[in-house]
């Protein structure tokens, strides 16, 4: 079946930076959109960033669009989020999502079907 794992929140400086991983395994990686969603505490989940299964396409929400890049290694299964100049309003877990059908890019939370256990992102003012 399919797995998504996130690594490599944590808590840093308003100011600073951090990179998330996702490993993905159980689908053919290179053919599948990838997102990044998040939560905040008592709201709802949502969309951050999603690139393309070739990653010739990005798309970002406008609360981070200029300081979050998306990418993918698709010869190691992985999909990364590189954040920087953080906020504290960027506090929130953090979901790796892959939606139900391969050649599909797609940005809403109900068009993903697979989400990883998220990783946690505090940012101290």
């Amino acid at each position: 079946q399919v797995q998504l794992v996130e690594s490599g929140g944590g808590l840093v400086q308003a100011g600073g930076s951090l990179r998330l991983s996702c490993a993905a395994s159980g689908l053919t990686f290179s053919t599948y959109t990838m997102g990044w969603f998040r939560q905040a505490p008592g709201k709802g989940r949502d969309f951050v960033a999603a690139i393309s299964w070739s990653g010739g396409a990005t798309y970002y929400a406008d609360a981070v669009k200029g300081r979050f890049t998306i990418s993918r290694d698709n010869d190691n299964n992985r999909v990364y989020l590189q954040m920087n100049n953080l906020r504290p309003d960027d506090t929130a877990v953090y979901y790796c999502a892959a939606p139900p059908e391969s050649n599909l890019f797609v940005t809403g939370e109900r068009q993903y079907a697979y989400w990883g256990q998220g990783t946690q992102v505090t940012i101290d003012s």
